[in-house]
C-alpha cells in the first residue's frame, strides 16, 4: 500500500499523460462542465455492441494495517497473546488479585512464541487470582458460543476458570471452568467453550483465574491466550463471522494479499514470509509489520486462500521480490528468494505428494488450490526499488512463468521508467491512486485511449484527503461521488481495466492508521459501520454486466457521469451526479417494462462515522411501459437503475 514510514508523495499526473495519454484538455472539459446550466439528459441504451467487460472488475485489497486482521476481521479476540513484535510488554494485560505479572523471556512457549506471561502469586494468598487481557481496546462480547484455549506451564492441579467480565463494574458475561493438570517442566494446551450473554459496550475483558492458595510463594506461566466469537464458516482459527459477511456483502470478485507495503517489511528479515504464517499458530513467530504495530501472523497464508474460497474470490498473490524498506537484494543475491516463492507456489498448487504440497495436505487442504494471478513485489517504483525492478522482475517472471505458464503476472506498478523495456506479454500492470475528489473525477477518461493490449488493474485507490496525510477521516458524499465516477471510467473500460481495489479494506476504529476505509469496526455492539464508499462499491459490484453497452447521450460527460452494461435481457445504468444541484436524466432502454432504481445521496460534506450509519442506499421499484425512465439524481448522488 503506501510508503512507510515518510508515507506516500502523491504520484505526478505528468506521470499518467507520458504513459496513458491522458487527453489534459478533455480533462479540464470534464471539469468545467461543471458551471453549465442544468438541463434534462437523455441517455438512450443501445440493446447490441459493446465490450466484454472484467468479471474480475471489483475486488478487494487487503494488508494488516489499522489492525484490520489482528483486532479486525481475523476472529482472535486477545491482544499481544504471543508477545510478538518489538519488546511488547504486557500491553493488553492486567494482574487480577494480588499478584504480579511479567513478560518471561526466558520461558518461551514454542520456538516460535519465545515468551509466555508469568504470574507470581505471592505467600499466604488465598482465593482465585489470575490475569486478564482487554483484547483490542475491548473485547467484543455478545450472546454467542466463544472458543478459548490457552498453554501453561508450572506445579498446578485444580480448577481454572475462563471469564468474560465487564472491565468497569465486573459483571461477568460467561464463565467456564477447566479441570488442569499443569506440568512444572513443558507447557501444556487446553482449550473449551463457553456461552456468553451480551455485553451493553466494549469495555470487557477476557480473565484466567486460578486457586491462589495452591501456587502461593510461587508461579505459574501463561502462553498464547486465545478467544474465538463465532467464525466465518466456522473456520478454525478463521475470521469474525460478522465482519467476514459484511465484506461478502459487498460481492468483491477478487482478493489481493498479503499487501500492500506490509509484505515488504522494515527489514529483509522482518519481510512477510509466507512458511512461518502456516501451521499451528503456536508455531508462528509473527513479525514486526509495517504499520507500527506487531503481526501475529495467525491470520496467514492458508487462511488468505481459505478466504478467497469461503467467498467465492479469485486469489491474486503478492510475493517478495527482494525491496524491503531496510534494503534490496537483486541479481544472484535474489535467487534464493526466488526459491522460495517457487515453494510458496508449489505449496499451494501442487500435488499433495510433492514437497510441498504434502505440507499443504498435511495442514487441512489435500487438493491443490488454484493460483491465477501473481504480483511481484508492491510499488516498485517507489522507496528505491526504481532501479533494480526490471531486473528483479525479469528474474522472477521467467522463474514462475517456466514452470506455470498459465499463471498471469502483475507488475507492480505503471512507471515505465521503472519496468522492463519490453513487458512480456500478458503483463498486467497495477496502478495505485489516492486522489481528492476532483483530481479523480479529472481522471474519469484515464482508460479511454490506452492500448487494448495492456492489460491494468487498480490494485489500490481511493478518495481522500490529500492536503493532510496524517490523521483521521471519513469518506463524504462529494468524495463517494467523486468515486463513482472514477469507477465509471474503469467501467466503461473493463476491458482492458480488469481488476480494481478500493483501499484501505477494514480497520478498528480505535487503532486508525490510515483513514478512510471501505468500512470499520470495534470492540462495542453494533460498530460494524460501512463509509458511504461502501455502499458504492457494493452498488456496482452487485449490478456488473456481462458487456458494457454503447450509450448515446444528449450531452457530453460532466457534471453527470454514466455508463450501461447488460447480462441477458437486464441492463445496468450507473449515474453519479458530480455537482450541488440536481440533475433529471431521461434513460431509454428499449424493449425494458420495469426494474429498481437504487441511489445514495446527501449533503456534500456528509458521511457515515463509527457507530452512526447516516447515508445509505434507498432502493425504489420503476416502470414504463415504453421503456422511458425519468430519474431526478439529487446532488452529489450515485444511481443504478436496473431494468428488464
Amino acid at each position: 500500500m503506501r510508503t512507510r514510514p515518510c508515507w506516500r508523495a502523491l504520484e505526478a499526473l505528468i506521470i499518467l499523460g507520458f504513459f496513458y495519454g491522458i487527453d489534459a484538455q478533455n480533462a479540464d472539459n470534464i471539469q468545467d462542465g461543471r458551471n453549465e446550466t442544468i438541463s434534462t439528459i437523455t441517455l438512450t441504451v443501445s440493446r447490441t455492441g459493446g465490450n466484454q467487460s472484467s468479471p474480475l472488475l471489483y475486488g478487494a485489497m487487503f494488508e494488516e494495517m489499522d489492525h484490520s486482521g489482528d483486532g479486525g476481521i481475523h476472529g482472535q479476540l486477545l491482544q499481544n497473546n504471543g508477545f510478538q513484535g518489538f519488546e511488547p510488554g504486557i500491553t493488553a494485560y492486567k494482574p487480577v488479585g494480588g499478584v504480579s505479572i511479567i513478560q518471561d523471556d526466558l520461558t518461551p512457549v514454542s520456538n516460535a512464541i519465545i515468551s509466555s506471561l508469568q504470574v507470581a502469586v505471592p505467600f499466604g494468598t488465598t482465593g482465585y487470582v489470575g490475569f486478564a487481557n482487554e483484547g483490542y481496546a475491548g473485547v467484543p462480547v455478545t450472546a454467542a458460543t466463544y472458543q478459548t484455549s490457552f498453554w501453561v506451564m508450572g506445579g498446578y492441579s485444580g480448577t481454572v476458570t475462563i471469564q468474560l467480565v465487564d472491565s468497569i463494574n465486573g459483571t461477568v458475561f460467561a464463565t467456564q471452568n477447566i479441570t488442569v493438570e499443569s506440568n512444572p517442566q513443558h507447557f501444556t494446551f487446553y482449550e473449551t467453550s463457553l456461552e456468553s450473554s451480551p455485553a451493553e459496550d466494549g469495555k470487557n475483558e477476557w480473565q484466567l483465574l486460578f486457586d491462589g492458595a495452591q501456587v502461593g510463594g510461587s508461579f505459574l506461566n501463561f502462553g498464547l491466550p486465545q478467544l474465538f466469537p463465532p467464525t466465518y464458516k466456522n473456520r478454525t482459527n478463521g475470521l469474525r463471522h460478522d465482519v467476514a459477511t459484511f465484506l461478502e456483502a459487498s460481492r468483491p470478485r477478487f482478493l489481493r494479499f498479503p499487501g500492500g507495503n506490509n509484505i515488504e517489511g522494515l527489514s529483509i528479515a522482518d519481510r512477510w514470509i509466507w512458511n512461518q504464517t502456516i501451521g499451528d499458530v503456536v508455531d508462528r513467530p509473527g513479525r514486526p509489520g509495517n504499520w507500527f504495530y506487531p503481526n501475529t501472523d495467525a491470520l496467514g497464508l492458508d487462511e488468505y486462500m481459505w478466504w478467497c474460497h469461503d467467498m467465492n474470490m479469485t486469489p491474486v498473490l503478492a510475493v517478495w521480490d527482494g525491496k524491503s524498506y531496510g534494503g534490496i537484494v537483486s541479481g544472484p543475491e535474489l535467487q534464493p528468494y526466488v526459491d522460495d516463492i517457487m515453494n510458496e507456489l508449489e505449496y499451494l498448487t501442487g500435488p499433495p505428494n510433492s514437497t510441498w504440497g504434502s505440507l499443504r495436505a498435511k495442514h487441512g487442504r489435500e487438493a491443490p488450490w488454484s493460483i491465477e494471478y501473481v504480483e511481484i513485489g508492491n510499488e516498485d517504483d517507489l522507496t528505491g526499488g526504481c532501479d533494480t525492478y526490471p531486473d528483479r522482475f525479469t528474474q522472477i517472471y521467467n522463474a514462475i512463468h517456466s514452470k506455470y505458464p498459465n499463471i498471469t503476472l502483475i507488475a507492480s506498478h505503471g512507471n515505465p521508467e521503472c519496468l522492463p523495456a519490453a513487458l512480456p506479454p500478458g503483463v498486467i500492470i497495477d496502478l495505485h491512486y489516492y486522489r481528492s475528489d476532483d483530481d479523480l473525477v479529472a481522471m474519469f477518461n484515464q482508460y479511454d485511449n490506452v492500448p487494448r493490449n495492456q492489460p491494468l488493474m487498480v490494485g489500490e485507490w481511493g478518495c481522500r484527503n490529500t492536503s493532510a496525510e496524517r490523521g483521521q477521516f471519513w469518506t463524504y458524499m462529494r468524495g463517494t461521488c467523486a468515486e463513482a465516477v472514477y469507477m465509471i471510467g474503469m467501467e466503461r473500460n473493463s476491458d482492458v481495466v480488469k481488476m480494481s481495489a478500493y483501499a484501505p479494506l477494514v480497520q478498528n476504529f480505535k487503532f486508525t492508521q490510515w483513514s478512510p476505509t471501505l468500512f470499520g469496526v470495534d470492540s462495542s455492539p453494533g460498530s460494524l459501520t460501512p463509509s458511504t464508499s461502501y455502499f458504492v462499491q457494493k452498488m456496482f459490484a452487485s449490478t456488473l454486466g456481462e458487456k458494457i453497452v454503447p450509450v448515446t447521450s444528449s450531452t457530453g460527460f460532466g457534471p453527470c457521469y454514466w455508463v450501461a452494461s447488460r447480462t441477458n435481457s437486464t441492463f445496468h445504468i450507473k449515474m453519479a451526479n458530480y455537482q450541488g444541484q440536481n440533475q433529471t436524466v431521461d434513460v431509454v432502454v428499449p424493449e425494458t417494462k420495469s426494474g429498481t432504481l437504487e441511489m445514495i445521496s446527501g449533503p456534500e460534506y456528509a458521511g457515515n462515522l463509527p457507530s452512526d450509519v447516516l447515508l445509505r442506499p434507498e432502493i425504489h421499484n420503476i416502470s414504463s411501459p415504453y421503456g422511458a425512465y425519468s430519474i431526478i439524481i439529487p446532488p452529489w448522488g450515485v444511481a443504478v437503475l436496473a431494468v428488464t
